[in-house]
């Protein structure tokens, strides 16, 4: 008893110095100003286990390894503080008050940490613990029952009035656990019924985690061995609705076991939630510091030579630059700021006709894409036997509820979703991804009569990722009329599709047999010796450097120039005007995003905080050919390899496409001047 009472000063002493007791009085103001009786308060006390501890270490080490006995011990004295104070009129006994204790964090040890990548199944002590894990699927919030106030049947009992019998949930038990029949009164032992029109109902939702290397089997990274199991994690009340299919969480909560005849399932009550944020690298690789000092006066050679110096292992040096700058591109501008705005630069790849170097051997632009998703933060490989978006289905673990699963796109939340070649989807396929693309969002339908409701539901899920697309241009025609001069061949996509991606990016360098000799001397001789460095070269920058890069340029903060703004906003101006008096094209608010969206990444990828004028030239010369493939040509003209207009084996190459780069700066100025009324007042002619 003498331990208890100490225990008990310990925490009224802690109450006092956190400003618990503060807080427990603005608690208790609005539960007087109610005028019906309730058998049971809920309040949330928010522990700190270090301070805990040098106030009382017995006391720490209990709301460690014995919550349940905690959550008695403050039950007990916020009791008597609110009785001492006279907080709540309508609280008689101490059964009434409900304490759940809100950890702010556990002990950095691996004592408290649960591995979903090695989960046990066995019995554990029911102590609070950290897991770490990937949301794949949620349920509704349904209702479950706080607490149920129980009467003893015998009239001369005095538990047949009061509140002497209140039943609360506790972490880990069914609902059979708080409310039943077979209750038996503590003083006379006789049955037990409970008083209906004092149950206390609150919000439970169910989420399913589970390791995030488990995505691995989704994504192109090499699979391993080991095989994860997820884990039930519920949410109550006041955190429900607090995690996201979608994102990586760290979450304290109990591990308990719910036996449910004839099973036992492993589940969590969720204590607190915190949404983990990615870590990004503080530096780069001395190689790239090196060649960012070489280049350091010419604003277009570093990405140049990162494209030109990209995917060796997929590719020869040389092909498919256009394509591996916009993957670059499209990798570094994925993420989200500081204000929780999510950035995507979606990328939809028309390639020329199809050729398979070995029947089994993909396609080399897929394998490109496959190859350039190992370096996104979180990456996923859509598979056609999967969703794409989310499925419904009924839970079985609670009341029958809708379970809402995660598709492709939404595991790839923050990151990159690779759709393949949708040139083989069908039209209703099609026709969801154009309005995904265009909405941002999931929507899903849950029918009411199906899962237990009285109304039919439609609910919509943010989307946050980049799409990356592949249509085969050798598949039949999509486009009522393929005569528009520029225009390219987008195999069986629609053009309304085409634009819901923004960006797209023909494959045409070096078409032919030059290619088609490049790209086989390169597969064969990577069969042949698939440890051995093709290209000696080219071999100083290792794919661990570009992933280090590309996450550390994903964090920074860049702002636009004035020149950049100038440039991108006369240019956005001057395409408006001209397609849309000589090619009845309507060019959209997307278009002044997607522009502004490539300068950023260009910029972002020259590890620069100043867009300057020359990332806007890259962004326009990017959108141009976009434009031009979907539309037709314009006043600005042009060639279709813009980006990359000669070729870059050696240092008069790099020289050369500077120059060519120069022309075409001035060509869209120019271009700005004719069409765009007034560019010339905020516009400096060079």
């Amino acid at each position: 008893m003498a331990d208890i009472l100490s225990l008990k000063e310990s925490v009224l002493l802690y109450l006092d110095r956190s400003g618990g007791l503060q807080k427990l009085t603005e608690d208790c103001k609005p539960l007087n100003n109610s005028q019906q009786t309730v058998s049971l308060f809920r309040f949330c006390v928010s522990v700190n286990p270090s301070d805990l501890i040098e106030v009382d270490p017995v006391l720490g080490d209990c709301v460690l390894h014995d919550p349940l006995r905690a959550a008695a011990l403050f039950q007990s004295v916020c009791f008597l503080a609110i009785k001492t104070l006279s907080l709540v009129e309508n609280i008689h006994t101490e059964n009434q008050v409900s304490v759940i204790l809100k950890l702010t964090h556990l002990p950095p040890f691996p004592e408290y940490t649960m591995d979903l990548s090695s989960i046990p199944l066995v019995y554990n002590p029911m102590r609070p613990v950290s897991i770490e894990g990937l949301v794949i699927a949620v349920t509704r919030i349904t209702k479950y029952t706080q607490g149920a106030r129980f009467l003893c049947i015998n009239d001369d009992c005095p538990c047949s009035t009061g509140f002497h019998h209140i039943r609360v949930h506790a972490p880990g038990a069914t609902e059979s656990a708080t409310v039943r029949k077979d209750f038996s009164c503590m003083m006379c032992s006789s049955q037990l019924k409970e008083d209906v029109n004092f149950r206390v109902l609150g919000d439970k939702q169910l989420v399913e985690l589970i390791h995030v290397k488990a995505l691995d089997a989704l994504t192109a990274h090499q699979q391993s061995s080991l095989r994860y199991q997820s884990v039930t994690v519920f949410l109550r009340d006041e955190l429900c609705n607090s995690m996201r299919i979608g994102q990586l969480y760290r979450v304290v909560g109990i591990p308990a076991h719910v036996h449910q005849w004839p099973d036992v399932t492993c589940s969590v009550e969720a204590n607190s939630v915190q949404l983990l944020k990615p870590q990004y690298p503080h530096k780069i690789s001395a190689s790239f510091q090196e060649l960012i000092k070489a280049t350091a006066h010419f604003p277009w050679r570093f990405t140049a030579i990162l494209a030109h110096c990209f995917g060796l292992d997929v590719a020869p040096p040389g092909l498919y630059n256009t394509l591996k700058l916009a993957l670059l591109l499209s990798l570094v501008q994925t993420r989200a700021d500081p204000r929780d705005t999510f950035h995507n630069l979606d990328l939809l790849i028309v390639t020329p006709d199809t050729f398979l170097l070995i029947t089994h051997w993909p396609h080399v632009f897929t394998r490109l894409m496959a190859y350039s998703l190992r370096l996104a933060c979180r990456g996923v490989r859509h598979q056609a036997s999967g969703e794409m978006f989310a499925s419904v289905s009924r839970d079985e673990r609670g009341v029958g509820t809708a379970n809402i699963h995660a598709g492709s796109a939404l595991l790839a939340t923050g990151g990159i979703c690779m759709l393949g070649d949708i040139g083989y989807y069908k039209k209703d396929r099609l026709d969801a991804i154009q309005s995904v693309l265009e909405s941002r969002g999931v929507s899903i339908f849950i029918p009411g009569k199906k899962y237990g409701e009285d109304a039919d539901q439609q609910l919509s899920i943010p989307l946050q990722c980049s799409f990356w697309a592949l249509t085969d241009s050798s598949q039949r025609s999509g486009r009522a009329d393929d005569t528009v001069l520029g225009a390219a061949n987008m195999g069986p996509i629609p053009i309304q599709l085409a634009d819901a991606f923004g960006l797209v990016i023909q494959c045409k360098d070096m078409v032919g047999k030059q290619a088609l000799l490049a790209q086989a001397v390169h597969t064969l001789r990577h069969a042949v010796e698939p440890d051995e460095p093709l290209y000696t070269s080219f071999r100083d920058f290792s794919n661990q450097d570009y992933l280090e890069l590309v996450a550390y340029a994903q964090n920074l903060q860049v702002e636009l120039s004035p020149g950049a703004e100038k440039l991108i906003h006369g240019y956005y101006m001057a395409s408006r005007r001209v397609r849309t008096q000589s090619q009845g094209v309507e060019i959209s608010l997307a278009s002044i995003k997607l522009l502004i969206s490539l300068a950023e990444a260009h910029c972002k990828l020259c590890l620069r905080t100043q867009v300057l004028e020359e990332d806007a030239v890259i962004a326009v010369l990017f959108c141009e050919n976009s434009v031009t493939l979907k539309h037709g040509s314009s006043a600005l003209a042009i060639p279709p390899d813009a980006v990359f207009p000669c070729e870059l084996g050696d240092v008069d190459g790099l020289h050369r496409r500077d120059i060519k780069l120069d022309e075409l700066h001035q060509n869209i100025l120019h271009f700005i001047y004719s069409y765009a009324p007034g560019a010339d007042k905020y516009i400096t002619e060079e």
